[in-house]
């Protein structure tokens, strides 16, 4: 295997990770206005995040970063075609992490109710539109000969890409959702439970939908068989949402979904990293978008040395924030 393949498949585990875990606070902003009946609900959900959502985002950046230094033809070609929705995003997440800060800092129920806003919508477009994204870079892009985007901000928004962007604000809603489940208790854990079923069915609607779409189009024996572990894990989890306890169970499931369905697009991929829809020869691939052999080498062994230290500080951050919360546990709540 050569480096740029090796660093493909770590561009591929680090959205993998991105997505499994900033997947469930994404879903858990969106229901601070579906399942919260009132702030103090609100607050419960926005403190079941609050000491990860920040560290979820490090897995963003580090994609970025080594998209940047190993691919950077890929990285110049998904900033130029893609410009809009990228700023989008991040404006959105910008955004939704002040909101986290702000919210707090005033007594106004004004002030609170515009900063969830913020979180809701924070929440929402980045879910919808890194689908979005993701499924335009399967399914190719207008790249010319110079591996420049010549189409325009309407030509990424396709049936196929509307559909990709759907199913992954169902899909992080759903895991969201069965977050809940797990880091709560009460009436809201209860109801974020029938809500996960509720949202499940359509999940898997879509998911199905689109995992076909993409085999039949873009796929492979390889991809079939990953987008078939992707659909099991995701209808077994629905299935445990209508019986409680297993809620890590539930959860773990949830998370399996996400990541063989991000496996399933990388595989459906490579070689290329971004197909071009004018000619098959325009196409950006893991050879002729890559960095140099010595380049790649120096971080190769960055890697190996920073990432381990990475993985334990925020697996401890999980551990020591691991209990459950309710209502009763909110200050304002216990002060009435």
């Amino acid at each position: 295997m050569h480096l740029q393949d090796l660093w493909f498949i770590a561009i591929a585990v680090l959205w993998i990770g991105y997505f499994f875990l900033e997947g469930f606070d994404f879903g858990v902003g969106v229901l601070t206005r579906v399942l919260a009946k009132d702030e103090t609900e609100r607050r419960v959900l926005i403190n079941t995040i609050a000491p990860v959502w920040d560290g979820n985002e490090v897995w963003l950046l580090t994609a970025g970063g080594a998209t940047f230094a190993a691919f950077p033809e890929w990285y110049a070609s998904l900033f130029s075609g893609f410009y809009l929705p990228l700023l989008i995003i991040l404006v959105a997440l910008i955004v939704r992490g002040v909101a986290f800060e702000y919210r707090g800092k005033r007594d106004s129920k004004r002030w609170r109710d515009g900063w969830d806003l913020a979180i809701f919508f924070g929440s929402l477009l980045p879910a919808i539109l890194w689908g979005v994204a993701f499924a335009n870079i399967v399914r190719g892009v207008a790249l010319d000969g110079r591996h420049l985007y010549v189409g325009s901000f309407w030509d990424l928004l396709n049936v196929y890409s509307l559909v990709g962007g759907l199913t992954t604000l169902l899909l992080f809603t759903f895991h969201g959702a069965v977050f809940a489940v797990l880091k709560t208790h009460g009436d809201i854990r209860d109801r974020a439970r029938a809500l996960a079923a509720r949202v499940g069915v359509a999940t898997i609607v879509l998911a199905a939908l689109f995992l076909i779409w993409t085999q039949v189009e873009h796929g492979s024996v390889a991809t079939a068989i990953t987008a078939v572990v992707a659909a099991l894990a995701l209808v077994a989890s629905w299935v445990m949402t209508r019986a409680d306890g297993r809620d890590g169970w539930r959860f773990a499931l949830s998370g399996v979904a996400i990541v063989f369905a991000v496996v399933t697009l990388f595989v459906s991929l490579y070689p290329n990293v971004l197909p071009s829809t004018i000619d098959p020869a325009n196409s950006l691939t893991v050879d002729n978008a890559s960095a140099t052999p010595k380049t790649l080498g120096i971080m190769t062994w960055v890697a190996v040395v920073f990432l381990p230290l990475v993985l334990l500080y925020q697996g401890w951050t999980y551990w020591v924030f691991r209990k459950r919360i309710g209502v009763r546990d909110i200050p304002a709540y216990q002060a009435h």
